[in-house]
């Protein structure tokens, strides 16, 4: 029983990381670029992992 206590924390950072996806981006007309900021003339929009984040132009 104790182990629960355990991997409950566990599991709750794994679908935290999943909430961002290359799909989620891509239907937003976004590019999935890795880093933490956006090129110029580009607007970040949100994530598409832990590492690399969903950006959009400007005028798009």
């Amino acid at each position: 029983m104790k182990i629960l206590f355990l991997l409950f924390p566990l599991i709750l950072l794994l679908l935290q990381g999943a909430a961002g996806s290359r799909s989620d981006c891509k239907r937003n007309t976004g590019l999935c670029i890795r880093g933490s900021a956006c090129p110029n003339l580009m607007r970040r929009i949100g994530r598409c992992s832990r590492f690399t984040v969903c950006c959009r132009s400007l005028w798009g």
